[in-house]
């Protein structure tokens, strides 16, 4: 999967097959509680589990992790350690979906990662619209995107 495979330094540098996912979503916004439902209903080649991004017990689950900027960008951790953010993120979330893996093999691509890049800013500013504000006064939530 190119730039979204999970390649861990401290495991001599070779590939981790990924088992299981971990997905942080916003429970707050409109558009990450759609994508979670929809991507819960999906036939799963790969399992998701779904987690509140921010929350106490996502914290302690996943110290080393920079919660700061899973805040401000979709994050998705393998359990094999590998952590996904931006569109990656999103990239991987369609791998493990058994409907969906051809087309996020076309996502990896050159042709096909500017469109995944696009996608995840366009829901960024989607979700910029509709999150309520008071909500998190910060402004922060799980699905916005940086470069990625």
């Amino acid at each position: 999967m190119s730039e979204v495979a999970g390649h861990l330094a401290d495991r001599g540098g070779t590939t981790v097959p990924v088992r299981r996912l971990t997905v942080l979503y916003d429970p707050g916004c409109p558009l990450c509680t759609r994508v979670h439902d929809w991507l819960v209903r999906q036939r799963q080649l790969i399992p998701l589990e779904m987690l509140p991004v921010g929350t106490a017990s996502t914290r302690a689950r996943f110290p080393a992790l920079d919660h700061g900027a899973t805040l401000r960008e979709i994050t998705v951790i393998g359990d094999g350690g590998q952590v996904y953010a931006g569109h990656a993120a999103w990239v991987v979330c369609l791998w493990a979906l058994a409907e969906y893996r051809p087309m996020a093999h076309r996502f990896t691509g050159p042709a096909g990662a500017p469109l995944a890049r696009a996608a995840v800013l366009a829901a960024a500013r989607y979700r910029a619209r509709t999150r309520d504000p008071y909500e998190n006064p910060e402004g922060l939530g799980g699905c916005t995107t940086g470069s990625g």
